[in-house]
Order: structure tokens, then sequence, then C-alpha cells
């Protein structure tokens, strides 16, 4: 299916319409800055005026959808085959996924935001402590769990169909319940599309921008100029940072890059917590829980239609316009990292785990930032976050002990942030033009990164960068709107995914007529390697392709295979529209028992430290069963048990 050149994996319909309308975009930014910016910039505040109710609602059934479907049945559902374990350990796997979602934007709006609100609040009079307390729920509700729970939406519906079904990693197979094998056509080809334009826009726009903070940083720790000419060193700097990451791979590069992150972002919070009033820090953080909590459910729809205000259109709807613009982006990447979770492991996880940790961060800067201008009298922090919030974090070090200290890690976090996400754009849109694979040559991955670099650098020259940010948001409406139905499609599968279950679990009929004296002795073998192909050739070959010639006397399309020299022996019946049956035996490898279970009829010693087993798979994955042993007549029986589930498991979605 993929056209290959020298190695490189290309899908065109993706590519060149991608490439060709990021140039025009680039191009129009760039010759047209504020002509591009007054256009957009229109579309957006049309967006607010209208719309606004929409994105509430939206936002509010992806929290409501998420939530449902982990504490529900289908929580228990594995994003892969049954049998499958996590690539990741827990600690890498949740700092991929915090770099690449929001790292960034805690370096930046960790101080200014929550210091903004209290001075600036939507409702009452600034600068009070009925104020601070307000601007901390107003800071909590947006980097909650509303925001995860869009980037996990997304990463469950991408990493359901592409492990559990084998589609490919990218934006078009969340649509396969509804179009089918159209997704492969012109509709799927769009959707990654829009997926490529959102991402390299998004990613660009968050380096160009980003480089003003680490400038920023710079100026005050060693009076480097805030200049062009260092903003594009930073991002030539990044970008070359950035293509070493992805040449390197994802186990390497961006897996050792974020658990850095999240090593130097411990230590930068634990250092403010305790060299800052560390008790009225705790003491607020419970209170500002309490208060998100309580309000959660109140603010979600709150769009101050009786108090009507600018506000909500500047902060709220760009907030949700933002997150819903990324979720192609970090929803695909998370998705990528996530395979052999199950959904309810996945949800607590990527949204709770990062929500806890994003809360407690704004907790710890926010508080701190407005306890110094309203109990400490620095007046001045609140001028310089309303000046250019690009300081607003150096400003407020200035106000600590080892400042030089604290600021110096801020700056290499947000350069390290930045790669990161820099390096992870660029393996998701390589996936997106590449049918969803990932291990392209490393050429082809780095390509990415340097056109994100070079784009951001154009833009930082012709002064476009808020035109194409306008923009990337102003995408998130009609990518919710594809969104709604991609969650409706993940139900009804999820629906059909549960209803197999419950039919694999439907009373077998099998009854074998073996000596409870064989089924021990089988039980205490240890065979080989060799000895399960055998068993294959011998066994189950004969049994599956018996049980295919009957099915094809009955008018129906069966094949027997073998994959990877007789490690795997597969029965594949058709069912046209309908879901196919697969029947496979594969050989297992297992970690040997305790010696004293060995026992002498055993084959292998125990130096060898394992063995092998003929175990059963179906389409959902291992079934944890072995058959090392069986006749041919047991064998059959068994195919024929689990065919009569699936056919139960079709009745039941007809």
């Amino acid at each position: 299916m993929s056209e290959q050149k020298k190695g490189f994996i290309i899908d065109r319909q993706v590519f060149v319409p991608a490439a060709t309308i990021l140039l025009i975009l680039v191009a129009f930014s760039a010759m047209a800055p504020e002509s591009a910016g007054g256009f957009f910039q229109t579309i957006q505040n049309t967006i607010i005026t209208y719309a606004s109710w929409y994105y509430v609602l939206v936002v509010a059934i992806i929290l409501v959808t998420v939530t449902a479907v982990t504490f529900s049945r289908f929580g228990d559902i594995k994003l892969g085959p049954d049998h499958s374990e996590p690539d990741y350990s827990f600690l890498s796997w949740f700092a991929m996924l915090f770099s690449a979602g929001m790292g960034i934007g805690l370096m930046f709006f960790g101080v200014a935001e929550p210091v903004m609100h209290f001075l600036n609040p939507p409702l009452g009079e600034g600068g009070t402590p009925a104020a601070a307390a307000q601007a901390m729920e107003l800071t909590f509700f947006h980097w909650g769990i509303h925001a995860w729970s869009m980037y996990a939406i997304v990463a469950l519906i991408l990493a359901y169909f592409a492990y559990r079904h084998d589609l490919p990693l990218t934006l078009r197979s969340s649509l396969y319940p509804l179009i089918g094998d159209r997704i492969y056509g012109p509709i799927g080809a769009l959707i990654d599309i829009f997926a490529v334009l959102g991402t390299v826009c998004g990613v660009a726009t968050s380096l160009g921008l980003g480089v003003l903070q680490i400038n920023s940083g710079l100026a005050y720790l060693f009076d480097v100029p805030v200049s062009s000419t260092v903003q594009i060193i930073l991002v030539v700097v990044t970008t070359i940072l950035a293509t070493i990451s992805v040449v390197l791979g994802l186990d390497v590069g961006i897996k050792r890059l974020s658990e850095l992150n999240i090593f130097l972002a411990i230590a930068l919070l634990l250092g403010v917590l305790m060299i800052g009033p560390t008790v009225y820090l705790l003491q607020a953080f419970v209170q500002n829980t309490g208060s998100y909590l309580s309000e959660l459910v109140t603010k979600t729809f709150n769009l101050y239609t009786y108090n009507p205000t600018d506000w909500i259109g500047g902060w709220t709807i760009f907030y949700w316009g933002w997150w819903l613009s990324w979720a192609p982006f970090v929803g695909l990447f998370i998705a990528r990292i996530s395979r052999g979770r199950t959904i309810r492991e996945f949800v607590l996880g990527a949204m709770l785990g990062p929500t806890l940790f994003t809360l407690f961060w704004m907790t710890v800067f926010g508080n701190s930032g407005i306890d110094l201008i309203l109990n400490q009298g620095v007046a001045s922090l609140g001028a310089a976050v309303q000046a250019d919030s690009s300081v607003a974090l150096f400003k407020f070090f200035e106000n600590f002990p080892m400042s030089e200290v604290l600021s110096f890690i801020a700056v290499i976090m947000v350069m390290v942030f930045f790669v990161t996400s820099a390096d992870s754009g660029a393996l998701v849109v390589n996936m997106l033009c590449a049918y969803g694979e990932d291990d392209t040559p490393a050429v082809q991955r780095s390509i990415w990164t340097v056109f994100i670099g070079l784009i951001a650098i154009v833009l930082l020259l012709a002064g476009g960068l808020s035109s194409l940010q306008t923009a990337a948001i102003a995408s998130a409406l009609p990518f919710s709107m594809a969104l709604l139905f991609a969650m409706w499609g993940f139900w009804k599968a999820l629906s059909q995914d549960v209803k197999k279950r419950d039919a694999l679990m439907m009373q077998s009929n099998q009854s074998f007529d073996v000596s409870w004296q064989d089924r021990l002795g089988n039980l205490l073998q240890y065979p080989t390697v060799r000895g399960v192909e055998d068993f294959q050739n011998v066994v189950v070959l004969p049994a599956l392709k018996s049980f295919a010639e009957e099915l094809k006397q009955q008018g129906l399309s069966a094949d027997v295979s073998t994959v990877d020299s007789n490690s795997e022996a597969r029965l594949e019946v058709k069912h046209g529209d309908e879901v196919d049956f697969i029947y496979s035996v594969i050989s297992g490898e297992i970690v040997l028992p305790n010696e004293a279970l060995l026992g002498d009829g055993s084959d292998v010693s125990y130096e060898a430290q394992t063995y092998y087993r003929a175990e059963v798979h179906l389409r959902e994955g291992g079934q944890d069963y072995d058959v090392m042993g069986w006749t041919r007549d047991q064998l059959i029986e068994d195919v024929l048990s689990q065919y009569e589930r699936h056919l139960h498991f079709l009745h039941l979605v007809r």
C-alpha cells in the first residue's frame, strides 16, 4: 500500500496537499502578516461570537464520554490484544505524554495566568483576596481535566483502532466504524491532511513564540540582547537538538529527554515549594482543589450569559480552541506510546495524573506570585506580568534566594520542553504522511523537524507567527465536528467489543474424553520450540485444514496459513461485511516454574530458563491457554467452540 523509494514511505495523498497548503499559509502569513492576522482574527472572533456555546458543549460531551468509558465495562478493554503489555514503564510513559501535552505551557503561564486573573478577574474587583481565590479557580479550570480529556479521547480512539483492530495509527482510523474501508480514500486523506496542518502550525508557532521566553531568560541571566538574531539562533539550536532526538528514535531521544524534563520539573517545583511559603501553599492547594471540584459543573457550562463579558472569549474559549487544535498531535503521540494499557489505566494515568501535577504546579507558582503582590507588596511583579508575560517567571524568581539558579534551571527546562515538542511533533507528522509507520528512515523523520524550524524562522522575521497561531486555533471548529462523529464510532466499536467478550464467556459444550492422569501429564511437560513446531505440523495444521475444508463445503470462505516458520498456524474465516473469525495457535516462550516442578519427564534443562507453549489467539488477542499435547479431535472441538461463540457474537451485533 505504501509507496517506497530508497526506503522512504510516503503517502502522496496526504503529503503533497498538506505541504502545498502549508507553503501557501506560511507565504501568506510571511508576506502579508497584517492582512493574514486580520483575516484569521476575524474568523476567530466570529467563532467566539456565534459558537462559544458550541465549544462549551463539545468540551462537556468529551469530558462526560471519557468518564463514562473509564468507569464502565469498557474500561477493562485493552489498547491492543488481550495479551499485550505496556511498552513503557509508568514513569517513562508519564514523562513523555506530559512533555508533549502541556509541559511548556506551565513554564509560560505558571505565574502569568493566575496573576493576570487576580489583577483583572471576569467579575468583581481585582487585587483582592476574593479575586485571588477566583484566579486560582479559573486557572485550575483552564488547565485541569477538561484539557486532558480532549487529549485523552483522541488518544483513546486512535490507540484502540490501531492496536486492537490493526488499522493505521493515523487520524483517519477514528472514522472506521462510520465509513469502513473508505478511510483509505479521499475522506481519510482529508482527515490526515487536516491533522498535519494543525500539528505543524501549532508546533511551529509555539516554537517561534516560545523562544521569546528563552531569550528573556538568557537576557536576565547573561545580558544576552533580546533580538531577532538571538531568537533565530535559538530556533536553529532547538531544531538541531530535535533532529538529533528524532534520529535517535522514540526509545532513546524523546524518552530520555522527557525523563530529564520531568526530573527538572520536580526539582524546580520542590525548590520553589521549600523556599517559598510552604505551609501557605499546601493549604492553598487543598482549598483550590476543593473549590475547583465544587464548581466544576457550574464553570463547565458558564457562558456569562447574564453577565456579558469579553473575558470568556479571550480566555476559556481561546483555551478550548487551543487544546482542541493540539489534540490531533498530542493525542496521536500519546496513542503511539500507550499500547498494552487498559482504557481505565490509560485514562487514570493520562488524565488524572497530569492534571494533579499541573494543578499542584499552578498552586506553587501561581499562589506564590499572588502572595508576593497581595501580602508582600511586590506590585512590580504584577506590572511586569501585564507588560510582558514572557518575563513573568524570571521576574518571579527575583524574589527568591538563588534566583539565578532557579532561572537557569527554568531556561534549560523551556529549551528541553521545546525540543520534546518539536521532535514529537515531527514524529507525528511523519507518521501521518507515512500510513502510520514510525520506523521510516532517519532522514525522512528529520525532514519535518527542519521544516518546522524553517517555518518558525520565516514567521519570526516577518512577524506572522500570531496569525498562524490564530489559524491553528480556528481550525478547532471543523476538527471538533469530526471528533464528535469519531466518538460516536468509538462508542459503537466498544459496544461490539463488550458483546464479543460476552459471547466468548458463553458456556462451551466442549467435552474431552481424556483421563485426568493424561491431563496432568500434559500440564507437567515443558517442551522446546522445536517440540511446539512439530506439534504444529503434526496436529494443529491438519486439524485447522480439516475444519476449513468442512466450512468450504458449507459455502464459507476459509483459509489456513503459517507464519514465521510454523511458529503460528492460523485459520481465518471470512464473513463478508461482518467481523471475520480468526483462530491461531502460536508458539509462546514462557519462563520456567520452580525447578522442583520440572520432574524427570521434562525435555529441557532448568538452566534454559524458558519453555514453549502452543497458545490459542483469537482476533482479540491471546486467550491464555495452552493446547500442547491435545489430539487433533480435541483441537477441532476447541475451534468449533470458539467459532460457535463468534457466531453468537455476530448474532448479538446484527
